[in-house]
């Protein structure tokens, strides 16, 4: 067995342009005296690897605490794919995996793609960009895939992964009335 953690570092992690960046403040240290470490940090929901809630686009979807937990975990399928990735493109990938879908190097889901995978019903969509559809206008892909309750799964780091099928598991952090959460995705090669 093979496990490849799929996550960015919180602290150096990538962040989409104008969300705030991740910050750490040591509470106490051993080394002063005190008990214990203790590390308090604030950070926005979107930043690293992180999960969308469709309530992240639309103001009546599902927080991240109300979707079911049986999209972040499950069979999925990495692919290679560099580029927009089009209707054609994403036909193609659903010939193989119908549920959870990675995407491997620079892409970006187009609107007619996304179309086609939310019209399939996927569970979930992941990539390694902060955001699934273009990064100067990622609302229209948005509210397509969330629409239909795909969880997207952004930021993912697969430079290490061999293009196949794995056990994922991406499990956000139970953050009540979210519109998404930070979570720590590893997928398992079996």
């Amino acid at each position: 067995m093979k496990i490849y953690d799929i996550s960015q570092e919180v602290f150096s992690c990538k962040v989409f342009p104008g969300d705030p960046s991740p910050s750490r403040k040591t509470m106490m240290k051993i080394s002063d005296g005190a008990i214990c470490n203790l590390t308090a940090f604030e950070m926005c929901a979107h930043n690293g690897t992180h999960v969308d809630a469709p309530y992240h686009f639309i103001d009546s979807g599902k927080t991240i605490d109300q979707v079911d937990m049986t999209r972040f975990v499950g069979e999925a399928y990495v692919f290679e794919h560099e580029g927009d990735v089009t209707a054609e493109d994403a036909e193609k990938m659903l010939q193989i995996e119908r549920e959870r879908i990675l995407v491997k190097g620079d892409s970006t889901l187009t609107l007619e793609a996304s179309k086609v995978l939310a019209e399939a019903g996927i569970k979930l969509y992941g990539n390694e960009s902060q955001t699934v559809g273009p990064e100067d206008a990622p609302m229209q892909v948005h509210l397509v895939m969330l629409g239909a309750e795909v969880v997207l799964l952004e930021g993912i780091r697969l430079g290490e992964v061999p293009e196949g099928r794995y056990l994922l598991s991406s499990a956000p952090l139970n953050l009540a009335g979210s519109d998404g959460a930070p979570c720590r995705p590893i997928l398992i090669k079996m």
